[in-house]
């Protein structure tokens, strides 16, 4: 939300462009509209791995394994989905979202979907998206609406709070093609390699990419007050962020008998509490692939 918050007030065409997305996500949620894509969308990944020590260097196969859950998470194929309770069982969707590293690079030569990068850079600003550049010790994007650019680097900060690490952060649909993607520190990529508990089942990369798809938070960002939303009508209002692995039911902003949905990716909970995406958060996914991430439809590497 800091990154849309700046962009918000740095960037008209970003905000032009919410206006857009929102309205379409809107008539997608209310039934007004409905995606004509058949079969999965494929998303093509380039993981572009910025490290400052040998040890941040991850292997291909923490990178696989990634790639692995978000494909399991995006079908609602994950074997932990049995965690979901009964309640929000008919709630859970399959977003027809799948991914792979791409095998052509932005000049149509043959690739692994990884790019690898040392840097003098010990830690990265959200602020000022230095790992999405080559000039401020990153690399650069490749083209946003070909492929799913996903950093992976040392440590994240925000300026506001330097010292608390960020597991990762997203750029919502509509902003500068040369900062779209999602940036994840080493330590929450992946489930094996340097990946570490409680963040080491790769869920991370699934929220991220949540954002990149348009979801939000479930609990509104509207800090603890109640009246937030994330304009999707089947996951309930919650008081805040969960965290650790809650208990059925936690109760916040008179939710209950049921309260939080704390097992959704979009909250904040530990990778082993998050297991399911809603229908209308498949809507609102749906519906940024019709319209700003429509590329991504039939076409590219």
């Amino acid at each position: 939300m800091p990154v849309h918050h700046r962009l918000m007030a740095e960037n008209p065409e970003y905000a032009r462009a919410r206006v857009e997305i929102e309205n379409m996500a809107f008539a997608y949620e209310t039934g007004a509209a409905t995606t004509d894509r058949e079969g999965p969308t494929r998303i093509p990944v380039v993981v572009h791995v910025v490290f400052n020590t040998a040890s941040q260097n991850i292997s291909d196969a923490q990178i696989t394994s990634q790639i692995d859950v978000l494909n399991k998470d995006y079908r609602a194929q994950n074997t932990d989905i049995g965690q979901v309770p009964p309640v929000w069982k008919p709630r859970v969707a399959d977003s027809r979202v799948e991914f792979e590293l791409a095998t052509k690079d932005p000049d149509g030569q043959p690739t692994d979907g990884i790019t690898r990068t040392q840097t003098q850079t010990k830690k990265f600003n959200t602020q000022t998206d230095d790992v999405k550049s080559a000039s401020t010790g990153g690399h650069d994007a490749w083209p946003a609406d070909k492929y799913l650019n996903i950093w992976v680097c040392p440590q994240i900060f925000d300026p506001q709070d330097p010292t608390n690490e960020i597991l990762g952060y997203a750029q919502f649909p509509g902003g500068p093609a040369e900062t779209d993607g999602v940036v994840i520190g080493h330590r929450f990529f992946g489930t094996t390699g340097t990946a570490a508990a409680p963040f080491n089942l790769g869920r991370t990369a699934t929220h991220e990419v949540g954002h990149w798809l348009n979801l939000r938070h479930i609990w509104g960002d509207d800090d603890g007050g109640c009246s937030g939303s994330d304009l999707v009508a089947d996951t309930p209002n919650a008081g805040g962020p969960n965290f650790g692995t809650p208990t059925f039911p936690s109760v916040t902003c008179m939710n209950g008998p049921d309260g939080d949905m704390f097992v959704n990716y979009m909250d904040y909970t530990d990778d082993k509490g998050m297991v399911m995406f809603t229908r209308g958060q498949v809507d609102r996914m749906a519906a940024t692939l019709d319209s700003f991430r429509s590329s991504f439809n039939g076409s590219g590497p």
